[in-house]
């Protein structure tokens, strides 16, 4: 795909300073662009690469003032980040952009297709299932019977969704994701083996959710493992059965969260983190990476850190004082010396 500087100034409601006709066909770093890159300069550090920049095109702020002359075509606009912001979002739909159904696939007579879906080859649907409009379903992908896919939802390569899961609208999840999964749930017995306990749930998925790469996301044993609107997945995490999390929660690569445990909207937890089950975590909670939860959060708005997790603030204070510990043992041991000395 070609584009000229005034097709983009146009799309980005810019001004052209250079050839307006000028063609990209690739976008990258103001650093490493060729000739026919398009890139963009935000950060007042890079600036000294837009004199010495191959790009045909690159995107400034309108207050951008050069010190030297510049080759580049430049698009002024009101704001560059934000503006090649949209444009990777423009890029990205045109590249995404596919439609029809592939062959070999299996679709069940009784599945329900929407209108410009896309299928891939050796895509699985089953029983019943539904397909809302604009959806994009890529290669090998597996929806079980009964379950749902929302308009504009997108399920990328390899991803698994067991029956009666239901995906909302302008969803995205990753390769290798697998969704309605069953719960760890197993009873003991009085031999020492455990007996498996049949997770009849589902899972829920509401709109404009993302979820990473070879994320799992465990069907309930009753009810619904729920995940509301607009919340953010990292690659790699285990949400157990009967897990709500709630709006706009984003969490990050290798967390896992326990049977059962409630985490508030607008909480942000950090990398690597567990949490217990049967929980709740307040609202607006910040939990920092490799922190571990094993009781509920009642404040909201709060930061908390460690393991076993504690106030943000008290955690930092305990570092301080742990990297201190061989500098205060040497002064107890000094103390020790003086006392024995003082006492004989």
């Amino acid at each position: 795909m070609q584009f000229t500087a005034q097709q983009i100034g146009i799309l980005l409601n810019g001004s052209v300073d250079g050839n307006p006709d000028v063609t990209v066909n690739q976008l990258a770093k103001i650093e490493e662009a060729q000739e026919g890159s398009l890139s963009f300069l935000a950060n007042p550090k890079y600036e000294q690469f837009i004199y010495h920049t191959n790009a045909s095109i690159v995107i400034v702020s309108n207050d951008f003032v050069p010190t030297a002359p510049i080759t580049s075509t430049l698009i002024r606009v009101e704001n560059a980040y934000t503006a090649f912001s949209v444009l990777l979002h423009h890029y990205n739909t045109f590249k995404l952009a596919k439609t029809g159904i592939e062959q070999p696939c299996f679709i069940h007579p009784s599945a329900k297709i929407g209108a410009d879906v896309y299928i891939g080859a050796f895509v699985y649907i089953g029983a019943d299932v539904v397909i809302g409009d604009n959806a994009k379903i890529y290669p090998q992908v597996y929806i079980g019977d009964n379950a749902s896919v929302g308009s504009g939802t997108t399920l990328f390569p390899g991803v698994k969704v067991y029956y009666d899961s239901q995906i909302g609208s302008n969803v995205t999840i990753h390769s290798g994701a697998i969704i309605g999964s069953d719960g760890f749930g197993f009873a003991p017995l009085e031999d020492g083996s455990y007996s498996k306990i049949s997770q009849i749930g589902n899972v829920i998925i509401e709109d404009n959710v993302e979820i990473g790469s070879n994320t799992c996301i465990d069907r309930a044993t009753m009810g619904s493992t729920l995940i509301k609107k607009g919340v953010k997945l990292d690659n790699l995490i285990q949400i157990a059965h009967n897990v709500e999390i709630n709006t706009n929660a984003v969490i990050a690569s290798q967390t896992g969260i326990s049977g059962s445990t409630k985490i508030g909207e607008q909480s942000i937890i950090g990398g690597q983190v567990g949490i217990v089950g049967h929980i709740t975590i307040a609202k607006g909670s910040q939990i920092q990476a490799q922190s571990g939860v094993n009781r509920s959060i009642q404040e909201e708005n709060k930061k908390w850190a460690g393991s076993p997790a504690t106030s943000f603030n008290n955690q930092m204070r305990a570092q301080v004082i742990y990297n201190r510990l061989p500098e205060l043992e040497r002064k107890v041991e000094e103390l020790e010396r003086k006392l024995k000395e003082f006492t004989k």
